[in-house]
């Protein structure tokens, strides 16, 4: 089976995660898409949210150093990796963790999606949310209140 390497980002804002209906497989999932050619993973990521829901977004988790003569760009690191089917091919996702920078506006842009909204952890499976998706936001949303302790105070979009 091909395997296609893949980003996909976990927005986190006011204790909630944003995520896109994915018109093809009918699911709530994080925004993100396939890496072009001559692209970074960091530039995919933040191409992906600007094509789904018109948001810019940033990447936390950069682990930088100093810099030396051979390091062009210093880039995020991904909080968790997978390999999951797609139904008629595999995808290898890097996930990072991201917050919005500047609005949080959602406008859904991309003819891939149906539907965007930020979910709370106990709204998502009420919502259908699938299980490892739940899962994997449960991870992002510990790893920026790690990062960012008083970033839980901020009210819900």
């Amino acid at each position: 089976m091909d395997m296609h390497t893949v980003v996909a980002g976990y927005m986190v804002h006011g204790g909630k995660v944003l995520l896109i209906l994915h018109n093809k497989l009918g699911k709530w999932l994080p925004p993100g898409g396939h890496i072009e050619k001559n692209e970074t993973p960091d530039d995919a990521v933040i191409r992906e949210f600007r094509e789904e829901v018109g948001i810019d977004a940033e990447l936390l988790g950069r682990n930088d150093v100093n810099q030396t003569y051979n390091i062009k760009r210093q880039l995020a690191v991904p909080f968790y990796a997978n390999v999951h089917n797609v139904g008629d091919h595999d995808h290898c996702c890097l996930y990072y963790l991201c917050r919005p920078k500047g609005s949080i506006k959602l406008k859904m842009l991309e003819s891939e999606i149906s539907g965007a909204r930020w979910f709370s952890p106990s709204e998502m499976e009420s919502a259908g949310v699938p299980e490892d998706v739940r899962n994997i936001a449960g991870l992002a949303l510990k790893a920026f209140k790690k990062r960012h302790p008083k970033a839980q105070n901020l009210l819900p979009p």
